[in-house]
């Protein structure tokens, strides 16, 4: 039995344009935190090697001080380590893997799977790469690096890849698509013992044989992401693959909805903003529907404003079909506005009760003048 840690994209260097500075420095350096913590596992676990299955950096081009960065936690790893270039850093004339800086500093049990030639951990353990040559390769990989193998006699062979399944993928003219059947029979037939695959950054298993699986990504990256953050241990050999999954990550991208039709409602809301213990390392995405009049829209407003400077990012998408603005003369009573305040006033209530491309606008201002009024009152 091979025990073994199957990761993939980690996405150094990875920026989100939600992110103010602050927020995007945290996220930046999460995502070295995670390979210390797998550092952090595999030595908890006593796993013989790491696999990591694609996307190790964004792109080709992230600056030195990413490389260095993880080429330090990586010489903190206390076994191999096998990197497979996948589509954000393909193996191509300026792979990030043959520039001086990965070159010089590469620890030496760290190593790049640049061919599908088997590499040979120890007797009777082989790793296979299927590596990126570039961003658009016009062929299976996987099926290409599996068919030049013949049945491993006697010893546990793990095959490593990157890309989306025939079976996962709606784009089913793309070229490249991994086909599961042939991946099936190579494992029906010994070519292959373990098939460790990334680019999906969800933790999914594939097919039935039980020895077809995504790792999913350390750190999730984005909102549709069902099950990031995790790492999966992989004990394998000829006759069985078991896959345990492991806590890796902390941050979360998260949606939310709520209906919005008055005080209780928006309480509601405050409670669960507020009781958010992990909101600096937190995306969330908001969608709101109902109704509320305008000194409740207002308060709305500012309970957003004071979350965002808490939150990671807080973004918020609802448009004015879904949460409507109904102003009342309660709102304005305690204004206190005479003069220009109170003209301007009158005015914003007419434009903002009558349908038409200043409704909106109008209601927005009103919201605004309230907030102002309230905190010079």
């Amino acid at each position: 039995m091979v025990r073994f840690l199957h990761t993939s994209d980690w996405q150094l260097g990875m920026t989100r344009h939600f992110f103010d500075d602050g927020a995007q420095q945290r996220f930046t350096q999460a995502r070295f935190d995670a390979i210390a913590r797998l550092a952090e596992l595999a030595r908890e676990h006593a796993a013989e090697f790491m696999v990591v299955a694609g996307d190790v950096f964004e792109t080709n081009q992230v600056d030195r001080r990413t490389v260095s960065n993880a080429l330090n936690g990586l010489a903190q790893m206390p076994c191999p380590v096998f990197l497979l270039p996948g589509n954000h850093d393909p193996l191509d004339a300026g792979s990030i893997y043959r520039q001086p800086t990965f070159e010089k500093r590469c620890p030496s049990h760290v190593h790049v799977l640049d061919s599908h030639a088997p590499v040979t951990l120890r007797a009777g353990v082989e790793i296979v790469g299927a590596p990126w040559r570039s961003k658009r390769p016009l062929e299976d990989l996987l099926q290409r690096a599996l068919r030049e193998l013949q049945p491993a006699q006697g010893g546990t062979r793990i095959v490593v890849a990157h890309g989306a399944v025939d079976t996962l993928s709606p784009d089913k003219d793309n070229p490249a698509l991994m086909e599961l059947a042939a991946a099936e029979r190579a494992l029906a037939t010994g070519v292959a013992h373990y098939i460790a695959l990334g680019d999906r950054h969800s933790r999914t298993a594939v097919g039935n044989s039980g020895r077809v699986h995504y790792s999913g990504a350390p750190e999730p990256t984005d909102f549709d992401e069902l099950e990031p953050g995790f790492a999966l241990l992989v004990d394998v050999d000829a006759e069985r693959a078991l896959t345990t999954e492991l806590r890796v990550g902390h941050w979360r991208f998260a949606r939310a909805s709520y209906r919005l039709d008055g005080e209780a409602d928006l309480a509601h809301l405050r409670t669960q903003l507020e009781g958010e213990l992990d909101a600096a390392r937190m995306a969330l995405k908001l969608d709101f529907v109902g109704a509320l009049n305008v000194r409740l829209m207002a308060a709305l407003e500012e309970l957003l404003d004071t979350q965002r400077d808490l939150y990671a990012a807080l973004i918020t998408q609802t448009s004015r079909t879904e949460l409507v603005v109904t102003p009342q003369d309660s709102d304005f009573r305690e204004l206190n506005l005479s003069g220009f305040g109170a003209r301007t006033l009158a005015r914003l209530r007419e434009l903002a009760a009558a349908p038409g491309e200043q409704q909106a606008t109008a209601q927005d201002a009103l919201a605004l003048l309230t907030r102002l009024a309230a905190r010079d009152a």
